[in-house]
């Protein structure tokens, strides 16, 4: 019953940039590969640049000089190669792996092999120039753009989110108010009708007005109890204590004999009584009163419901069989609201707070059911 702005938010704040993270980064991908493109035609274009200084230098050279100071140069190194690759001369830190001429790259390393007019240039006939180069600044300012984005967008879409859902949590503050506001205002006169019909059936006897009333009763307090523990579900802490599992499911049974003799149905049980669990007596009773009295509302007039509980396996099992109308749609009955038959009247929360319960508190359902035949509900308690 609670809503929770904050938490709603964020969760669809991140899912929406998330989708449109996804769709973005088709064209950052594109972005950056044109920009890597770009970038290594710079460098081809500096090496070509930097060829023709070298062999300008090289033409500069008059053989009668004895000495020839080939060009060296910081961001730049350089080598020269006989017609069968051998070394003539070299500044490289790094031993080509292709010599093919044109443009290269080896790790981080790009160089340009041209070749040479046939032993002009001092016997040489390829003149390799290299360049160490990264692209870390483009693939930076990709991942500085991807953040950024991203950031941008979980910022908007979690202030719009917030702000559209925050009249939904106004409404929804509001009629959780209203809703425990009647619970409250419903309580004490269902204490008092069930006060009273016991008063009146220890003075006068029981008669079948009476059981219609206590029966009526009941099934309205076991609504109230579904109700009270939405309410309260996420405020209050259930807590958790060594059960007698087969004297209060022994207890509820007997509870329900009223409703259930309204219909003529038998209560059948075979219970193990010297049994122990550890559990929340408020969730126990949300499963077994719930389980019950869907049972002995979808049970043929004249039929039995079939109870038990044993342990096998250092495991606790319980069942709780009817001879009913069946569910045509097992997978459909824990959602909120959902009823099968609406002429049997209820608010379709039951089954749902037994899915969370189990859900909650890892415990096994296996639910059988065959239209017309009945249905099986099997609690593993491990």
């Amino acid at each position: 019953m609670i809503f929770n702005t904050q938490g709603f938010a964020k969760k669809y704040a991140l899912i929406y940039t998330a989708l449109l993270a996804a769709l973005l980064i088709v064209p950052l991908i594109v972005y950056v590969l044109l920009l890597l493109q770009i970038d290594e035609a710079k460098v081809k274009l500096s090496l070509k640049t930097q060829i023709k200084t070298v062999i300008n230098s090289m033409q500069r050279y008059d053989n009668n000089d004895k000495i020839y100071h080939f060009p060296r140069y910081k961001e730049y190194k350089s080598a020269l190669y006989d017609d069968k690759y051998q070394v003539l001369f070299s500044t490289l830190e790094f031993s080509p792996s292709v010599f093919t001429p044109g443009f290269h790259k080896q790790g981080n390393q790009y160089y340009y092999i041209y070749t040479l007019p046939p032993r002009y240039y001092f016997s040489a006939d390829y003149l390799l120039v290299s360049t160490k180069h990264t692209a870390n600044n483009i693939y930076f300012l990709a991942a500085m753009t991807m953040i950024a984005i991203v950031i941008t967008l979980f910022l908007f879409s979690f202030l719009l989110l917030r702000n559209f859902s925050a009249p939904f949590e106004e409404l929804n503050t509001k009629l959780d108010n209203f809703i425990k506001d009647s619970m409250h205002e419903i309580n004490t006169p269902l204490s008092i009708i069930n006060l009273n019909a016991d008063l009146f059936e220890n003075k006068y006897g029981d008669n079948k007005y009476l059981k219609r009333i206590k029966s009526a009763s009941k099934t309205l307090s076991t609504i109230y109890d579904d109700m009270n523990y939405l309410v309260k579900q996420g405020r209050v802490e259930h807590q958790v204590q060594s059960i007698f599992m087969g004297q209060f499911i022994q207890n509820r049974v007997d509870y329900f004999k009223e409703v259930a003799n309204l219909k003529n149905i038998q209560l059948e049980t075979n219970i193990t009584i010297p049994l122990e669990y550890t559990f929340s007596k408020t969730k126990l009773q949300r499963i077994v009163d719930n389980t019950l009295s869907n049972a002995i509302k979808y049970s043929l007039a004249d039929s039995i419901v079939e109870v038990s509980l044993y342990r096998e396996n250092e495991k606790v099992i319980f069942i709780v069989r009817d001879y009913g109308v069946g569910i045509k749609n097992i997978d459909k009955i824990f959602s909120r609201y959902y009823r099968e038959n609406e002429a049997k009247g209820g608010f379709g929360i039951g089954l749902n707070i037994v899915k969370q319960i189990i859900d909650e508190d890892n415990i096994l359902l296996n639910v059988e059911s065959e239209v017309d035949k009945g249905t099986t509900f099997q609690y593993t308690f491990s």
